[in-house]
C-alpha cells in the first residue's frame, strides 16, 4: 500500500488557494449585491451652479414663519417634505408655504421606517400624505423624502411605480444637533456644497433661523442659483452612481 506523503508547505498552499477561491466568491456576490441595491437620488451631476435647499418638517412648527420670511428676502425657493401628520396639525403653515411660492413634497404620512413596512403600508403612507398636501395646496407631489433617511429596494421600487422619486441629501446642515450653533451650521453647509447639491435643514431646529440667511447671502455671493429639487433632478434618460450621485446619460448610452 502507498501514501501520500503530503509537507506542511504543500498543507499552506492548499489553504491558501482554498481561502483566495472564498474571498473571491464573497467578493463575486458582494458586487453582484450592490450592482442589484438601488439608490434614490444625493446630488445631481451638473455644470450648472445650481443648488436646492430643502427642509424636512415632521413635529414641531415655530420657525416656519421665520424661515418663509428669510427665503422671501433672499428671493430663495425651497422644498419643504412634510409628514401628513405635521399637515393635519399645521394646514395654515402648509397654505402659508405654498401661497409663498415653495414647494411641498411627501415624508411621509407617520413618519415610519420604510424599509420595515409592507409594499401596501408604503402606499399607503405615501398616497394619505400626497392628498392632503393636494388639498391644500392642489398641487400632487412627486417626490418623496423617507424619515430617518431609511430605505431599501421595495421603497425605490414601489414610489417609482406611483411616479415619484426618492430624495436623499448630500449636504447635512446637522441643525437638529444639540451642540450645533448658527456658525457650525453655517460653515458645515457652505464648506460642502458644489453643483448640483441637495441641502437638508429641517423647519422647527434652534439655530436653522439664525444660521440660513448668512448660509444664503454666502452661496449668492459665491454664484449659486437656487432652484426646486424637482428642476434639480433629471426626469428620464439618467443613472445614479454609487454615491447616489444622478447623471444624464449621453445620446444612445442605457
Amino acid at each position: 500500500m502507498k501514501f501520500m506523503i503530503i509537507t506542511k508547505k504543500q498543507i499552506r498552499l492548499v489553504l491558501s488557494l482554498c481561502i483566495a477561491s472564498v474571498v473571491t466568491i464573497i467578493g463575486s456576490v458582494s458586487v453582484f449585491a450592490n450592482s442589484n441595491r438601488l439608490l434614490p437620488i444625493y446630488c445631481v451631476e451638473t455644470d450648472k451652479k445650481q443648488v436646492a435647499i430643502s427642509f424636512d418638517a415632521a413635529w414641531g412648527n415655530d420657525d416656519t414663519e421665520t424661515l418663509i420670511n428669510i427665503l422671501k428676502e433672499y428671493e430663495v425657493p425651497a422644498t419643504f417634505f412634510v409628514v401628513g401628520a405635521w399637515v393635519d396639525k399645521y394646514p395654515e403653515s402648509v397654505k402659508q408655504l405654498s401661497d409663498a411660492g415653495h414647494q411641498i413634497q411627501n415624508h411621509s404620512n407617520t413618519h415610519p421606517h420604510m424599509s420595515q413596512i409592507s409594499v401596501s403600508q408604503i402606499k399607503d403612507e405615501l398616497e394619505s400624505c400626497n392628498k392632503k398636501i393636494e388639498s391644500i395646496t392642489g398641487v400632487y407631489p412627486t417626490l418623496l423624502r423617507a424619515p430617518y433617511g431609511d430605505y431599501n429596494n421595495t421603497l425605490i421600487e414601489t414610489t417609482n411605480d406611483m411616479n415619484m422619486e426618492v430624495i436623499q441629501w448630500d449636504v447635512d446642515s446637522l441643525d437638529w444637533k444639540d451642540n450645533a450653533t448658527p456658525d457650525s451650521i453655517c460653515q458645515r453647509v457652505t464648506s460642502k456644497v458644489k453643483n448640483g447639491s441637495i441641502v437638508l435643514f429641517h423647519n422647527d431646529a434652534d439655530h436653522t433661523p439664525e444660521a440660513l440667511p448668512n448660509i444664503l447671502k454666502c452661496l449668492k455671493d459665491e454664484g449659486y442659483e437656487f432652484v426646486f429639487i424637482s428642476d434639480l433632478i433629471y426626469k428620464d434618460n439618467y443613472e445614479i452612481k454609487h454615491d447616489g450621485t444622478q447623471c444624464k446619460l449621453k445620446d444612445g448610452a442605457e
